[in-house]
């Protein structure tokens, strides 16, 4: 596993969102931003998206928890499907693993284990963002950036 310390700038983006139970249906979320991008040849070489779930599980209900995937632009579109917004800003900790459901699920049963070995601690006032870049996607990778306390970035 690969791991590097990135500060993300803010950055406008498109994004579809599902409220429920967090769970298999995430992926068919995923799929369908990656067609609608497609739809609109907006996938490119440097094409980034985002799966973020924006609500913790072990204290929101499971009705209301939201999901969102999120597609870096900066164009406008009128869809009822689409929704504009901004990714936050913040300093990540990312880890580059293999884009397979066994490491994905590994990664996510590690992170206070890694956290530690790294010296970082979490910021659970923002969500951890699933990375999903054209680049790394071809090459079988995805990320997952962590957000870390700024005192801790150093």
């Amino acid at each position: 596993m690969n791991v590097h310390f990135e500060n993300i700038t803010a950055s406008p983006v498109v994004y579809m969102r599902r409220v429920d139970q967090y769970g298999v249906q995430n992926s068919k979320l995923m799929q369908d931003m990656k067609q609608w991008v497609q739809s609109h040849n907006l996938w490119d070489k440097n094409g980034v998206i985002y799966g973020i779930a924006q609500d913790n599980a072990l204290i929101t209900p499971p009705e209301k928890c939201r999901y969102d995937v999120c597609f870096v632009t900066d164009s406008v579109f009128k869809n009822d499907d689409i929704h504009h917004g901004k990714l936050a800003s913040g300093a990540y900790l990312v880890f580059e693993i293999p884009h397979t459901a066994d490491e994905v699920q590994r990664f996510w049963g590690s992170i206070d284990e890694e956290l530690v070995k790294e010296e970082k601690t979490l910021d659970e006032r923002r969500p951890i963002l699933e990375r999903y870049k054209f680049a790394l996607i071809e090459k079988g990778f995805c990320e997952f950036c962590v957000p870390i306390l700024w005192l801790d970035a150093r």
